[in-house]
């Protein structure tokens, strides 16, 4: 009956709290990445930039056609005009009204330019293809700060449960230390302690249910929802325990984001050298164009004065433009390609190293939190037990006041210690997942 009682003190405060937040719906780690991913305004950005280079895909075909251009003029005129002939002959005029009417519309249609125009339609296909890694990147960015906020909201709701706990033995130490005085068992220091420390239980407490709300704001803005949001994560924080080095390392070239954007950038660099190298060549345009003019007079100033003139023609052709001597600008541009081409190629050896780095680290840190995590489930199933001894030896008046509080702060360091391990070691599988780009599965 007794050890039922002291379970019964230990769990009564955290069913308390759990009838309290009954009403707040549960919101998985799916529900909140899924929120995020619709609603988050970084990925809503991101996806408008990469939706900018799918236009310019949709009409990368549009360099093929031919380029219509159409004009349009009219011109009305009033003069007045003064003449003095040879044979003395004076002429003096005044509101001579005309009107001169232009109109055309040329085509013209480049079918050779060095094979520039391919480049060009190849590197907007490839931007398009970079913006969508963008915005994968940006998801794989959001879903990791949000799985770590998610976790981290249920790091502190477990720190809060082992509170509470410790506040139920507080409340056990204080009825002992009055039943004890009471009967002049005991001393009235022990009392005073006991509840000193129920106090400071309940203040840490306070302390920990608004920073549970604080990291839920965090939540609710990741998310895009109103930051009065209101919910409950999960109780546990579940643990993947067979990651495998050689498994993630194996084909990180082709999952991790960061490498594939490297990647691309190399093949627009390349496309961007074949623009340039296209520029050396000839180009060869093929024209047409159907012309208007008409010319209407008012007046006739002399015999040879048309009063109405009207040209209508229609003309076509081929023109080449050679190119042969810009100032070495377009040698310039290629070198400049060349090098932009060197440039990304060392900034994805780059990035690869790093990633290599960061990998091995991350699964050293993995297998060392889950060693660690080991140790802290052994050490809080001894430190429980020692509690409840403890408990019986300071009620039956076998161990003293400071024995027991010593038991007690042993299993408060030993949660801490538990629930840092848990959350660790999930932060480490996150870094893991995210890196090997598989956090998005």
């Amino acid at each position: 009956m007794k050890k039922l009682s002291i379970l019964f003190f230990l769990t009564a405060s955290i069913f308390f709290s759990k009838a309290q937040n009954a009403s707040n719906p549960i919101l998985s780690l799916d529900e909140a990445v899924g929120t995020a991913v619709k609603n988050n305004f970084n990925i809503l950005m991101s996806r408008n930039d990469s939706a900018s280079f799918a236009l310019d895909r949709s009409y990368a075909y549009a360099a093929f056609l031919p380029r219509v251009n159409g004009t349009f003029s009219k011109v009305w005129n009033i003069n007045a005009q003064k003449q003095e002939l040879a044979n003395g002959q004076k002429r003096d005029t005044s509101g001579l009204r005309s009107n001169n009417l232009a109109a055309a519309v040329n085509l013209n249609w480049t079918v050779f330019d060095g094979m520039k125009m391919f480049a060009t339609r190849d590197r907007i296909m490839e931007l398009e293809k970079l913006g969508a890694l963008g915005v994968k990147a940006q998801v794989l960015a959001t879903v990791t700060a949000v799985s770590n906020n998610y976790f981290s909201i249920v790091r502190q709701k477990q720190q809060l449960k082992a509170i509470e706990e410790q506040m139920s033995i507080n409340e056990e130490r204080v009825k002992l230390a009055d039943k004890k005085l009471s009967v002049g068992l005991g001393a009235k220091p022990e009392l005073l302690q006991a509840k000193v420390d129920l106090n400071a239980q309940k203040a840490a407490r306070l302390q920990q249910i608004t920073l549970i709300e604080q990291l839920k704001e965090q939540m609710n803005q990741l998310m895009a929802v109103p930051l009065t949001t209101q919910y409950e994560v999960s109780d546990s924080i579940p643990i993947n325990y067979d990651l495998n080095f050689g498994s993630l390392q194996n084909g990180i070239n082709s999952t991790n984001i960061g490498l594939l954007q490297a990647q691309k950038g190399i093949d627009i660099a390349k496309l961007s050298l074949k623009e340039r190298e296209g520029e050396l060549f000839p180009t060869i345009s093929l024209n047409t164009g159907y012309t208007l003019g008409r010319l209407k007079n008012k007046a006739v100033i002399n015999s040879f004065t048309p009063l109405f003139n009207q040209n209508l023609g229609f003309n076509y052709g081929v023109s080449m433009s050679i190119p042969i001597f810009n100032n070495f600008n377009t040698k310039r541009l290629i070198k400049q390609a060349k090098l932009d081409i060197q440039y990304q190629e060392l900034n994805l050896k780059n990035l690869a190293s790093q990633v290599d780095v960061q990998l091995s680290n991350a699964f050293k840190d993995y297998q060392l939190q889950l060693k660690s995590l080991a140790l802290e489930e052994e050490n809080i199933r001894l430190a429980k037990e020692n509690m409840e001894i403890s408990l019986e030896r300071f009620r039956q008046g076998v161990s003293t006041f400071l024995e027991l509080r010593e038991v007690q702060k042993s299993l408060e360091d030993a949660y801490n210690r538990l629930i840092a391990a848990r959350y660790n070691t999930k932060l480490a599988e996150i870094q893991l997942l995210s890196l090997k780009g598989d956090l998005l599965k």
